[in-house]
Order: structure tokens, then sequence, then C-alpha cells
């Protein structure tokens, strides 16, 4: 027998002889993961099985869920408030998304051109993402734009009479896009980060060749920077489609004036908690989930045509 047969002989009849069960290592291992095992059965499977379960059945809150098929969902989709959360949450997220990231992707780019004192720009921009989910800066927005806020004030100054902005179906929507762009801190500093990140070299071998700013932005900076956009369009539609804080703030949790801000997780949570239609929320949550998947999927499917990276690859 040689020497090799007999060294792996011997690794056989060690694994063998191995106690079965976790090694001390493992045990330990589960033991720290434990907390976020009882929170994720406990607090997020758990009540997403329950809520598929609950959007079949007709429940109050208050008497045991009955069975009613998919009757929820035929309700839904013949709903008329229903198709009007549907359409203002897309402008929402079709205005307000890009116009965050230009708006991020800009403040970045000036950023990144060795400013002095640049850790406390991007402190001071970063603030409203910190910021902006909250009541406070909602109450604060409702006032900004009402009939006596400070807009009109500012723009009674050029003898310009002002509009009750948040009271007003044709503009009132327009003001939580103002107020989600105005959020683009966090999507700023992954761009910084992202700027950071490709070499210098490029932009002296493009400024050799004489290439001029807009053509090494084009060329150069935008094709490396596709990767982080990706990821910032992915996260902020996400976002974007379950924001609810500044419509039910803005709106006193109605989505009005005549449903001009009525997010789809407002309307969801209205017919939860207002009118108590348990079942036909939880068929709404699980639409909601099913096109942010389908969403997310054709972004992964379509941006092979559109990401690279620098060694010339693709997602």
């Amino acid at each position: 027998m040689s020497i090799a047969s007999q060294i792996d002989k011997n690794k056989v009849v060690k694994v063998s002889t191995r106690k079965k069960g976790f090694s001390k290592p493992t045990l330990i291992a589960y033991l720290f993961l434990l907390p976020w095992l009882i929170g994720f059965f406990g607090l997020v499977l758990g009540p997403m099985i329950s809520s598929l379960y609950l959007s079949f059945t007709q429940y109050d809150l208050l008497n045991p869920p009955q069975w009613v098929g998919l009757q929820n969902y035929k309700e839904m989709f013949a709903d008329s408030s229903y198709w009007d959360s549907v359409k203002v949450t897309l402008t929402f997220v079709f205005i307000a998304v890009p116009t965050q990231l230009i708006a991020a992707l800009l403040v970045a780019l000036l950023l990144n051109r060795g400013l002095r004192g640049v850790g406390i720009y991007r402190t001071v921009y970063y603030i409203p993402s910190l910021l902006g989910g909250s009541v406070a800066i909602a109450l604060l927005w409702k006032n900004l734009f009402g009939l006596d806020g400070l807009v009109n004030k500012f723009l009674a100054f050029f003898n310009i009479q002002g509009e009750g902005w948040v009271a007003n179906p044709d503009y009132a929507l327009y003001t939580l896009i103002i107020l989600a762009t105005w959020q683009f801190g966090a999507s700023m500093v992954i761009f910084l980060a992202g700027l950071k990140q490709i070499p210098q070299s490029l932009y002296e071998a493009a400024a050799v060749d004489g290439a001029s700013k807009f053509k090494q932005f084009i060329h150069i900076t935008f094709p490396l920077l596709t990767p982080v956009i990706f990821f910032n369009l992915v996260i902020e539609i996400i976002r974007s489609i379950q924001s609810f804080t500044s419509s039910y703030i803005v709106s006193e949790g109605t989505g009005g004036p005549i449903n001009s801000t009525l997010f789809y997780t407002l309307y969801l949570y209205q017919k939860g908690f207002s009118y108590f239609e348990m079942g036909f929320a939880s068929s709404m949550a699980w639409v909601l989930l099913i096109v942010l998947g389908i969403m997310t999927a054709v972004l992964f499917i379509t941006s092979k045509y559109w990401v690279f990276y620098e060694d010339g690859g693709k997602l």
C-alpha cells in the first residue's frame, strides 16, 4: 500500500470516528445567530405567512377570520380608490426617484472636486436623509407650503399670489416629490464613494488626448459609476413605493385633496386600521410585494445592457 493511500485511509478513519452532531464552534455560532433567528421567524416569516392567509379571508380584527377565497383580490382590482393609489404612487416614483438621483449625483460631483471641508458639506447634505422621514419634518413641510407658509411669503415679495399648495389637488403631490428630492443625502454619499474609486489616471489620459470635462464625464465617469447608479436606483424605487409618513401627515391621513396624495401604503393603512378590513389590506400588501419583486427582477435583468465595470465586464 502506498503512502498516499495510507494517508487517505487514516483521514477516512478519523472522519468516521468523529462524534456526530454540532461541534462547539458551530453551537456558539448558532447561539450568536439565535436573536436574529427569533426575530426572523417571529417578526418576519411568521407575520408574512399570517398575512398571506388573511388575504384570503374576511377579518375585521374583532371577529375570527372567515375564508372568502379570492374575493379580496376581486374587490381590490374593482376599487377605484385602489387604482387612484396606484396612479399616485407610480407618479411619485417616476418623478421623485430620477430627480433625487440627479440632485445626488450633481452634489457628489461638486464635492468630489477637492473642496475644503468636504466632511462638513457631506454631513450637512446627509442630515435630510435622516430627518426627512420623520413626523416633525412632514409637519414642517405642511406648514411651509401652506396658504400662509414661508413659500407664499417668499412669492409675495415678487407680487405673486401663492396657492395653498398642500390643499390644491394639482400641486399637493408635487410638494411631497420636492420633500423626497430634498432627501438625496444617502444617495449622494454613495455616489461620492463611487467617484472616489474611479482611477485618476483615466482622467489624466483623457486630458492628454484633449477630451473636455463633459466628454470625460460621458465616457469615463458615467460608465464606471453605473454600478452605483444601479444600486441607488433599486434602493430608491423600493423606498419610494413604500413611502407613507409624508402623505399621512400632510393629508392628515386622508390622502387628499381628492386622493391626490393617496399613496399605496396609506390606502393599505386605511383599509387595515381605519376600516378594519384586514383581509383586504393583506391582499394589497401581497400585491405590493409581488410588484416590487417583479420590478427588481426587471432591473436586474436589464442591467446587463447598461451596467459596466472598470475591467470592461457587465453585471
